[in-house]
């Protein structure tokens, strides 16, 4: 059998083929395979409702597969054709990310510009219901099917929300979108946002660099993983490439020689020393785990917002005879210093929970300069040791507290650390 394998750890996947695993030679288990038989010719000839033969195997594989862990599963052949759509990063739906946990479909995170996110959905909400659909013990493709439909469609989803019920109509849309978009923050500082990690994120994470550093030097960058699904193993390790000239990124480890890689860094640098600050949270998962992780192991960047989610498995798809496959976990990666943070996350350096910040009137106040008389200060009324504080300074401080602080430790980097 061909193993069709991902290293990729979010819901997008990029899959190739692979030899196959040599199975261990063991003993048919005759006694559990009769048992087997004697269950599905009991439900065949008594179940309520007539079933076929094919719908009785397909819900005993799933069961059988779904009960391992929230990530494992049997797909049929009409389920592997819409998980290979959202492979290719460009499909009509909502645009979220979705976990099963403990039975019940949790988003991780809404797709940045999707009718998800536009909507208003938001990570750790719980959807209970699509359309006159309860997903009570759904499969997550069977879920992801009844999500998809034609570009303009019209889509009801009721979530709970910390113990409220609230309902959503969506029209559905074409979900694509750059990974990468960026912008300055200040003359010297820059922001790259990478919302899912796809095949083309490091190249496209390149390019950004570049722009920005054609267009001034680049003194600090804040990188913002928040929200961000994961996806692509090779995505993620291009982008911590660009900020190591060697040592581990990540490896993985399983039970079988094929589970087992680890991936370095090669000595193209695009960053150097250039100060960085990753922003993560609860809704950055899998690939964005690995990247915030190595950066951390590596001390190349502060890490700073909440704890990540903490899904640290690589699922591997195996295609049967038939057409259909299972997505089978494999094995868990391991950041360079061998933690793993599988149900455990990452914690921030700099824990700085998002907050609404009310800038306050300082009022009626008399300096030096309003003095009638003041004696200029030579330099002419240059601060040479201030900071360079923009007019959107105050606006990112009201709008985004998390990207404040991170700009705020950059714009004091120069002065904590001797050049």
């Amino acid at each position: 059998m061909k193993w069709f394998k991902e290293f990729s750890l979010g819901l997008l996947l990029v899959m190739f083929f692979s030899p196959a695993l040599q199975a261990e030679e063991q003993q048919v288990p005759l006694a559990e395979i009769q048992s087997f038989v004697e269950s599905f010719e009991t439900i065949s000839q008594g179940y309520v409702d007539e079933l076929t033969d094919q719908q009785i195997l397909s819900k005993a594989l799933k069961g059988m597969v779904a009960a391992l862990d929230p990530h494992s599963e049997y797909l049929t052949r009409e389920e592997i054709s819409k998980f290979r759509e959202m492979t290719s990063g460009k499909y009509a739906g909502v645009g979220i990310e979705v976990e099963m946990i403990d039975g019940q479909l949790v988003i991780v995170s809404p797709i940045d510009g999707s009718p998800a996110a536009s909507a208003g959905l938001m990570p750790g909400d719980t959807v209970l219901r699509i359309d006159d659909t309860l997903i009570n013990d759904m499969g997550l493709q069977e879920v992801i099917v009844l999500m998809r439909g034609e570009v303009g469609t019209n889509i009801h989803l009721t979530i709970e929300r910390e113990g409220d019920l609230k309902d959503f109509d969506i029209l559905r849309g074409l979900v694509q979108s750059a990974s990468v978009t960026n912008k300055w923050l200040e003359n010297d500082v820059g922001y790259v946002r990478i919302s899912q990690f796809q095949g083309s994120t490091g190249a496209e994470f390149q390019k950004a660099l570049e722009t920005m550093k054609a267009e001034h030097p680049l003194e600090g960058l804040v990188l913002d993983l928040r929200n961000n699904p994961g996806g692509v193993l090779q995505g993620a390790v291009s982008v911590v490439d660009a900020f190591l000239s060697d040592g581990i990124i990540v490896y993985t480890d399983g039970r079988h020689k094929m589970s087992k890689a680890q991936f370095n860094a090669t000595k193209t640098k695009y960053l150097d020393a250039v100060p960085t600050v990753v922003l993560v949270n609860s809704g950055s998962a899998s690939a964005s785990e690995i990247v915030a992780g190595a950066l951390q192991d590596h001390k190349r960047a502060v890490i700073m917002g909440t704890e990540t989610f903490g899904k640290g498995t690589v699922q591997t798809v195996v295609p049967l005879t038939d057409g259909s496959a299972i997505k089978l976990t494999t094995a868990l990666y391991y950041t360079p210093k061998g933690r793993s943070i599988q149900a455990q996350g990452i914690v921030p350096d700099l824990e700085v929970p998002q907050a609404n910040l009310v800038l306050q009137d300082p009022g009626f106040i008399v300096k030096e300069a309003d003095l009638s008389g003041h004696i200029a200060n030579g330099l002419g009324n240059k601060d040479i040791n201030g900071l360079d504080m923009e007019n959107n300074f105050d606006d990112i401080a009201k709008n985004d507290f998390q990207l404040f602080q991170a700009l705020s430790v950059l714009k004091a980097f120069p002065k904590l650390v001797p050049q």
